[in-house]
């Protein structure tokens, strides 16, 4: 089965058997609202210039963007955290095919705003080979434009689903990263970008490799 057909199972259990038609009403208009904010086509995309960054593993390592970059071709998802069941289906999908992704010369690394307690969690119950690094604050989600903030009604909702992004984030900003993936080439340019604000909506693993192809072959010339 694919990402997206799981991710559409997913949703459409959770929203037949698990919550209320308002609930799925206040979570339907809010997603909608994001997109019609055009917020997701101003972020960062291909040929734009990925910013640098410097943020800690969860056992506090720092871990630079440049660092990754002399390695190889970074490929680099943002993750909204443990408590997402979305964003889970979607490591390990993405875990699934690091092994495809490390073969054409990349690095993987997600990002989250999430505490790096919450990433080891996520890491550990994932069985992730690949680091969750601590955005706190969403300083990076924003330099990439995917930073977003809560409306009331969408944080009552969450909060009685017992995600309280304040306690999962020890950030009592409510904000998170849309969700979005990128490959980014050596010289720090991006050459692949998706993101959408619609967090039910994911890209396949294998839609990276054909970028990630075209770069090796150009570290090769």
């Amino acid at each position: 089965m694919s990402l997206q057909a799981t991710l559409d199972a997913y949703r459409a259990n959770f929203e037949a058997n698990v919550a209320p038609p308002d609930v799925v009403a206040v979570m339907r208009r809010v997603t909608a609202d994001l997109v019609a904010t055009g917020q997701a086509e101003r972020a960062l995309k291909a040929g734009d210039r990925a910013p640098a960054f410097s943020l800690a593993d969860p056992d506090g390592a720092t871990v630079s963007s440049a660092d990754l970059l002399a390695q190889g071709p970074l490929v680099l998802t943002f993750y909204r955290g443990v408590w997402c069941p979305y964003c889970n289906f979607d490591l390990a999908a993405l875990e699934a095919a690091r092994g495809e992704i490390e073969a054409r010369g990349a690095r993987l690394v997600a990002v989250s705003p999430q505490t790096p307690a919450n990433s080891r969690k996520a890491q550990r119950t994932g069985k992730l080979g690949f680091p969750i690094l601590s955005d706190t604050g969403g300083a990076v989600a924003a330099a990439f434009g995917l930073r977003w903030s809560f409306p009331e009604d969408l944080k009552r909702i969450y909060t009685g689903f017992g995600v309280d992004l304040a306690v999962f984030n020890d950030d009592t900003s409510w904000t998170l990263p849309m969700p979005a993936r990128y490959a980014i080439g050596r010289d720090g340019v991006i050459a692949y970008a998706e993101v959408n604000p619609d967090y039910t909506r994911r890209p396949e693993p294998s839609d990276l490799f054909p970028t990630l192809d075209r770069l090796r072959r150009a570290t090769a010339a």
